[in-house]
């Protein structure tokens, strides 16, 4: 269970990335709440799952998988480049995510 609360966490925080971008330096309120929102929800299921997991691979899973997350949003959705060096540079944050869950 902790796992999955880990990943959602990291997932949350690419949302919660997106949303202090598009809150313009909070001056758009609905975007600011969904940062609140967003960032509390994340510490809080990152705080559940370490109860579980080490702090070091559970707080490297959670940034890799933010990282990730907000990189291929910026990429996809934000029109930033998706050129192969970046793309390779992803892929390797992935492994590494992956080997430290599949070596923990």
């Amino acid at each position: 269970m902790a796992w999955i609360v880990l990943v959602l966490s990291g997932l949350l925080e690419t949302a919660w990335a997106i949303a202090l971008d598009r809150s313009a330096g909070f001056t758009r309120p609905v975007a600011s709440v969904v940062f609140a929102i967003t960032l509390v929800l994340s510490m809080a299921g990152l705080a559940y799952a370490l109860r579980e997991i080490p702090v070091g691979t559970g707080y490297a899973v959670w940034v890799g998988i933010g990282a990730v997350g907000t990189a291929l949003v910026g990429m996809v959705a934000l029109g930033e480049p998706a050129n192969l060096p970046r793309l390779l540079s992803l892929l390797l944050v992935v492994a590494g995510v992956i080997g430290l869950k599949l070596f923990h």
